[in-house]
């Protein structure tokens, strides 16, 4: 990427804004050199792993690395072999190092896949031996503690002694009566390392020591007594000692991390390439950015692209699709084209550096070999080059170094000279770059470069919008047609006397006025064009959203359908499970009230009393008939109570307008078409459809069904345990169980058999089914082997 085309779009800015989110001086300082790269597979890699950070760091936060400004100067002072580090800067260096540590392990158990970031991290290595140990011998303040080595605690603890003794002896002199007197202030002060006294100099010989120097009157000897010489000196080689021993102490220290120099390197390059990430991602997050498809058939598309270095910019959309290499780019002044112009370089230099650009989803850019910028106005006096020279000079340069695939910006090509010369320039430069295979975005005011967008196959035009009525610019690029410069609008809006302005109108060839009107009758139609494309866009999301609220119609009746069929499932359920329970009542009454007629019969056969009457066993059979009828009504009673006007079976099919019940569902509704087989219904304002064959006209009730219950009472007999049906076939056998168990109601027997056989089983599969449904049957099981084992079911029937 060449140096001006970086200067001109301001991609140092970029890299300014960047760096200021790194948090480590490793970190910023790469961040400082980044530069777009030109290598398809590595612009790739970077983007890839921008977005995997962007993931995370949205997800987690920002990695917790934690260094110091002068970690660098640490770093290097580790690299010289004896130099001992000084405790703070081995205390920064461990919180780094700690730092590093927590930033993997938080990548390890953050929930979801983060490959590249693993990878990035995955050289750093764990100093938590060396940090533990350098946390251990030095405090947070720095200072070195006792127990950092056996020397060092006994040397401080003679220390603390002498000091103590001279603290002592000094103040002895200060209270004495005979030695206050000599002194110039109370006070203990030190000179030269040592303690001493402030003596008056007039009192020089009155107390006996070695004098360290006079105050600046001259008035006050610094005076240090003989008799705290010898602690002095003491004092002074325990110093010493504690120096040396916590110089040894800082040295081992230092030399502990000196001595993984190649881990501590991995480690370093891991926590740079970490911060460099990070600070990728935080800044692609903070202008809300997207990662761009990399586009191989060398399509430009940015949708709705705002400049990131702008405040509340306006998104545009800028396109070079092919089978087209050139974008023309017209319109009226000041209305957005340099600023369109500067963020299609930014935004192609920011992707290929690794960023992710503010755009919208579905931009894809190609990666270029090379970007060329010509915007603004690079005149120079001390080179002798004037705009239209200095124009000119640069894109000499641009033809020299141009490496294909590349981006080529020209803001205003062929201006800075006469207007016909400089459009016939503008096209050949245009038309040169785009036989050579550059991708070109172009901004002109002029008609001859207006014109060659217009004719020529493989070059696009596109023009910024305004308002009609104050020709205030929209900012809103237009493809399809170049736009008007509108100057002389754009004058007057601006202030311009206006007989200025209609002077300027005036002088307007007839050729340039009949240009003028073709230009805006085209916009005209461009704008016409395009309210009917909104129009038809509001529309078609009208359509879309009727269509989808009509598929949540049928959805929630198909629901509220199947939820009343399951109820009313559940009902006829309960219902049945009710009636049986009732059925089993009377059944239970019937056996009760037959035991005993059939006790007095017996009785009465024994005595000389009369026999049971007629009258006593049709009493109980008429009791169960009303009994089991009332069961049958009150069961009707429920199915059809919930369906009024149900109506009788009507052998007609149904015609649109009747109204009809739809058979297993209980709805009622109304027929409004027919189709082959099946009806529209129109249930309470829902539309539904349903078989033919499962509706009923509605007229009058249906008739209430006639339940007939005949109970005969038999004398009681004898009845045997078992009932052999091998040999029947399956409604024989079913028959033959169904009476067998219906006598046993008037008997005393609990456990009977039933005898089918192994034969190939259908037998025994129907009687299980039977036994399953009967109502005097408690539980069935197979016979155990002695009394026949696979060929018997045993029943035990209910109390």
């Amino acid at each position: 990427m060449q140096p001006s085309a970086l200067r001109a779009l301001e991609f140092d800015r970029i890299v300014d804004a960047v760096k200021d989110f790194g948090l480590t001086p490793m970190g910023a300082e790469r961040l400082g050199h980044l530069r777009p790269s030109t290598d398809a597979h590595k612009v790739a890699q970077l983007q890839a792993a921008t977005s995997e950070t962007t993931r995370y760091v949205v997800a987690n936060g920002a990695f917790p690395l934690r260094a110091s400004a002068d970690l660098p100067q640490i770093l290097a002072a580790l690299a010289v072999e004896g130099r001992a580090l000084e405790s703070l800067r081995l205390l920064a260096l461990a919180t780094f190092l700690d730092s590093i540590d927590e930033a993997r392990a938080g990548i390890r158990r953050a929930p979801g896949s983060f490959p590249l970031l693993e990878a990035a991290s995955g050289g750093a290595a764990s100093f938590k031996g060396e940090t533990a140990q350098t946390r251990d011998k030095i405090d947070p303040s720095g200072e070195v503690v006792d127990h950092a080595s056996p020397e060092l605690k006994l040397i401080r603890e003679r220390l603390r002694k002498q000091r103590t003794r001279l603290r002592s002896t000094l103040e002895s002199y200060l209270r004495g009566k005979d030695t206050s007197k000599y002194l110039q202030d109370q006070v203990v002060t030190e000179r030269n390392g040592r303690y001493v006294l402030l003596v008056k100099a007039e009192h020089r010989s009155g107390i006996p020591g070695i004098v360290h120097g006079t105050s600046t009157s001259g008035a006050s000897l610094f005076l240090e007594p003989l008799s705290t010489v010898e602690i002095n000196n003491d004092i002074v080689t325990l110093e010493e000692q504690e120096s040396e021993e916590v110089r040894r102490i800082l040295l081992a220290l230092t030399d502990a991390f000196r001595a993984r120099a190649a881990d501590l390197h991995r480690t370093i390059e891991a926590a740079t390439e970490l911060d460099v990430l990070q600070a990728r991602a935080r800044f692609s997050e903070s202008i809300d950015g997207i990662e761009p498809a990399l586009s191989t058939d060398g399509a430009f598309e940015l949708q709705a692209a705002r400049h990131p270095l702008l405040k509340n910019p306006v998104a545009v959309t800028i396109k070079v699709i092919p089978p087209a290499t050139i974008l023309l780019v017209t319109g009226p002044n000041t209305g957005g084209k340099t600023v369109a112009l500067k963020t299609a370089g930014l935004l192609a230099m920011m992707a290929q550096a690794g960023l992710r650009i503010p755009a919208a989803d579905g931009s894809r850019l190609p990666v270029f070999r090379s970007l060329f910028a010509d915007i603004g106005d690079e005149q120079s006096i001390e080179a002798s080059l004037s705009t239209f020279s200095a124009h000119i000079t640069n894109i000499a340069s641009m033809d020299r170094e141009l490496a294909t695939p590349a981006l080529v910006l020209l803001d205003e090509v062929g201006s800075g000279t006469d207007p016909v010369e400089g459009g016939a320039l503008g096209v050949a430069i245009v038309d040169h770059f785009r036989r050579r295979g550059a991708t070109v975005v172009a901004t002109s005011h002029y008609d001859a470069l207006k014109t060659y967008a217009s004719t020529t196959e493989g070059v696009a035009s596109a023009a910024f919008g305004f308002e009609l009525e104050t020709f205030a610019p929209t900012y809103q690029l237009t493809y399809g047609s170049p736009g008007r410069s509108l100057a002389l609008e754009i004058a007057g809006r601006l202030g311009l006397n206006p007989s200025v302005v209609a002077a300027a109108r005036e002088n307007l060839s007839a050729r340039e006025a009949q240009l003028a009107e073709h230009l805006a009758k085209i916009d005209r139609d461009m704008r016409s064009l395009e309210h009917e494309h909104r129009l038809a866009s509001r529309e078609r999301e009208t359509l879309h959203a009727a269509e989808a609220r009509m598929h949540q119609r049928e959805d929630a009746l198909r629901q509220r359908e199947e939820t009343f069929r399951r109820r009313l499932n559940e009902d006829l359920e309960t219902q049945l499970r009710q009636a049986r329970r009732e059925i089993d009542d009377v059944i239970t009454e019937l056996k009760t009230k037959a035991t005993a007629i059939a006790l007095e019969a017996e009785r009465r056969t024994a005595g000389t009393m009369p026999a049971v009457s007629t009258g006593d066993t049709g009493a109980v059979r008429s009791e169960a008939r009303a009994a089991i009828e009332n069961v049958a009504k009150h069961f009707i009673e429920r199915e059809t109570g919930s369906r009024p006007e149900a109506a009788a079976a009507d052998d007609r099919l149904p015609a649109v307008g009747d109204r009809v019940i739809v058979g297993g569902l209980g709805l009622e509704a109304v027929v409004t078409s027919m189709h082959d087989g099946t009806a529209d219904l129109d249930v309470r304002g829902k539309r539904m459809r349903a078989s033919v064959r499962d509706l009923r006209i509605v007229g009058g009730k249906p008739p209430a069904p006639r339940v007939n219950v005949n109970v005969e009472l038999q004398p009681r007999e004898a009845t045997a345990s078992d009932l052999n049906v091998i040999g029947c076939t399956v409604d024989e056998a079913i028959s033959r169980a169904e009476r067998f168990l219906d006598q046993l109601l008037l008997t005393d027997q609990r456990v009977v058999r039933l005898i089918h056989g192994y034969g190939t089983g259908q037998l025994k599969r129907a009687l299980t089914g039977f036994l399953q449904q009967h109502p005097l049957v408690a539980r069935f099981a197979t016979a155990p082997p002695e009394q026949g084992g696979g060929g018997v079911t045993v029943v035990e029937l209910k109390e």
